[in-house]
């Protein structure tokens, strides 16, 4: 199964109502904000970061990502990444009831 981190960066003068309606639409379409260490820890990915781990392609998840983004203005940018591992820092440590919630 391949991850990908997708970055969403709503242009203009996006509020923070819009990303909260991003985050909705994108988790419809299957994206998460909280990724998972080996270790089992899960943690919440900075702002407009959202995972995704599933069999497809990069192309997929990037129409899937223009369709959330679309709900909520029409200039965006976004940039999706397919990678085997992940290393980071400094991550706010997300709860069980937060990756329900994600």
């Amino acid at each position: 199964m391949a991850r990908f981190t997708t970055r969403v960066q709503l242009n203009g003068r996006p509020t923070a109502e819009d990303y909260e309606d991003l985050h909705r639409a994108m988790r419809r379409r299957g994206f998460t904000r909280i990724i998972q260490a080996e270790d089992g820890k899960k943690y919440w990915l900075p702002h407009a970061e959202f995972n995704r781990e599933a069999d497809t392609t990069r192309a997929a998840v990037l129409e899937d990502a223009e369709a959330a983004a679309a709900t909520i203005s029409t200039d965006y940018g976004i940039l999706v990444t397919e990678s085997a591992g992940r290393t980071w820092h400094g991550l706010t440590a997300a709860t069980a009831a937060d990756a329900v919630a994600s």
